[in-house]
């Protein structure tokens, strides 16, 4: 039932959005998959994080995660 209604939804998304609807979905099936094959372990970071871990980022770095997002 649930899966006839999201083929129906998906008829009626335009054919020039389509590729966007299937990377979604794509990805996100393979998202379940690595789900499945590895557990997470949750827990403290083992080692330690060297003085370059707490420096600030570049700002030229910082734009580009602006832009990214």
């Amino acid at each position: 039932m649930l899966r006839e209604k999201i083929i129906e939804e998906i008829q009626n998304i335009p054919e020039d959005k389509l590729a966007e609807i299937y990377d979604l979905i794509h990805s996100f099936r393979l998202g379940l998959t690595l789900e499945q094959k590895q557990p997470r372990s949750p827990g403290i970071l083992k080692g330690k994080l060297g003085d370059a871990f707490f420096e600030a980022l570049p700002e030229e770095e910082l734009q580009q995660w602006e832009r990214d997002i």
